[in-house]
């Protein structure tokens, strides 16, 4: 939902003046990608084979990195290369 949630809040705050929203939404996009990365890890642990579930969260993951720098980018921060 924070993925998809934000076109709309850079278009909010674009309209609005207001670049908090978009370091808000940021923030909230980069706390629960953290959360869920602790439970849901991307890559196979172990002598795990990799699955599609392993595909889909490699997307995920690729995904929130892609939203997060181009949010730092419209905020004038240069993004990490790797977290």
């Amino acid at each position: 939902m924070l993925l998809a949630g934000y076109p709309a809040a850079v278009e909010a705050a674009a309209r609005q003046l207001a670049p908090d929203r978009v370091v808000r939404q940021l923030e909230a996009t980069a706390d629960a990608f953290f959360r869920w990365h602790d439970v849901c890890p991307p890559l196979p642990v172990g002598e795990q084979k990799p699955l599609a579930v392993h595909r889909a969260r490699l997307a995920l993951v690729e995904a929130t990195g892609t939203v997060l720098a181009n949010g730092l980018r419209l905020l004038g921060i240069s993004a990490p290369d790797h977290l």
